[in-house]
């Protein structure tokens, strides 16, 4: 009942995330927004789920891991209702970002389930636990497209329907919860680690830096790949978004396949040696050109590895303190991730107006440039990883 809790908890979190994309232009249609307003509808995400880090990790510690995930499946049930109800955009607003709150404490509570049951073969089974994660997001825009369109007793369900349809699905880890006794709760409160106690030790900021990078490298693929093919290359997007899909398809099988390395080889030695070679499979596609552009789904493989191999190092190294530890490396991670991807935009655009705002050239330089932080932020992730392995196996604490 605990694993069936945590894989249920990760398919239903990748499916709440990424049922957004088929239901945006039917949203945007129905309640006439521009393209401004979108924007702001979408960066409710990152708030929601920066205010979930603050208060998330204070809940557990207050009534337990068992009950905060409870709730925070059934706050995305609740806002599956609201949606369906909203038919004025303030309501539709205002429930959206109840969702993302609920998804934020989903992610956190679900983070400290896994650090708290994998105490044998953390590695792999945090890979596993972030694999079906890949494979419910893999799935769930062609779901909600066919849910989209299905017809109860005379009505079309449309998009409210669908919302209201695929997040109740997050009833079926709640009966696995109800059913479910999770260890940790019974510790006693002077036996956990403190936030002050974790904030002197070098190794947590190191893997706020990894995470960070980490987490940049990968959620920036999504955002940028197919603009990048279609632009430097002139692919049609049918072309494109198929490379951006081997892409998730490379993400999702380097999970399954090569998580239990991370166990045999060691969590820092892993973090190292499969940023480095995200970072070489991206730098040898822009360098390549359109021939070598398989690279960039290749590069899926290695950046895949960071977010699991992280919490199993955190789970690890704080056995009592994992909660606290995971809240502070992620609510950091989130603003850090936020602030890379505006660096991406600014650095494309900047390198553009040197070579020439209105030139192919100039579209194609600017692109490669944003393409190159990406890969960048992949080789400060492995440097801080050097570093890690450094200061650990001098303390003779490595992992």
């Amino acid at each position: 009942m605990q694993l069936a809790t945590i894989f249920l908890g990760f398919i239903v979190f990748g499916i709440s995330e990424n049922i957004k994309g088929p239901a945006i232009p039917r949203i945007q249609f129905d309640f006439n927004l521009d393209e401004k307003q979108l924007g702001t509808l979408l960066s409710l995400n990152a708030l929601g789920y920066l205010i979930a880090c603050s208060f998330t990790a204070i809940l557990v510690r207050k009534w337990g891991i068992k009950a905060v995930s409870i709730i925070s499946f059934a706050s995305m049930i609740l806002s599956g209702v609201f949606i369906y109800v909203s038919h004025t955009y303030p309501l539709f607003a205002s429930s959206y970002f109840f969702m993302y709150i609920g998804n934020g404490m989903l992610e956190i509570a679900l983070a400290i389930l896994g650090a708290r049951i994998f105490v044998k073969n953390t590695g792999t089974m945090m890979n596993l636990s972030h694999f079906f994660y890949g494979l419910s997001s893999t799935v769930a825009p062609l779901l909600a497209t066919g849910v989209m369109s299905l017809s109860v007793f005379g009505h079309v369900l449309d998009w409210r329907g669908m919302y209201l349809v695929m997040l109740s699905l997050c009833l079926l880890p709640i009966i696995a919860a109800l059913r479910s006794k999770f260890p940790g709760d019974d510790l006693p409160h002077e036996d956990r680690t403190s936030l002050k106690t974790l904030t002197r030790d070098p190794a947590i900021w190191l893997m706020v830096l990894i995470l960070s990078f980490g987490v940049v490298s990968e959620l920036a693929v999504g955002g940028w790949l197919v603009n990048f093919l279609e632009k430097a290359y002139t692919w049609d997007t049918v072309k494109a978004s198929g490379l951006l899909s081997a892409f998730f398809l490379s993400f999702s099988l380097g999970r399954l396949l090569l998580g239990p390395l991370t166990d045999r080889i060691g969590f820092v030695l892993s973090l190292i040696l499969f940023s480095a070679f995200s970072a070489v499979c991206t730098f040898i596609a822009i360098a390549g050109g359109e021939g070598l552009a398989f690279f960039f789904a290749v590069s899926g493989a290695g950046i895949a590895m960071i977010y699991p191999t992280v919490m199993a190092f955190i789970a690890r190294r704080y056995p009592n303190g994992s909660d606290t530890a995971i809240t502070f490396t992620v609510t950091l991670m989130g603003i850090g991730s936020v602030i890379g991807n505006y660096v991406i935009g600014w650095v494309i655009e900047g390198v553009k107006n040197a070579y020439g705002p209105t030139t192919q050239l100039g579209l194609l330089r600017g692109l490669q440039a944003g393409y190159g932080f990406i890969g960048l932020c992949a080789v400060i992730c492995a440097a801080s990883g050097v570093v890690l392995y450094v200061y650990l196996k001098r303390k003779q604490e490595l992992i």
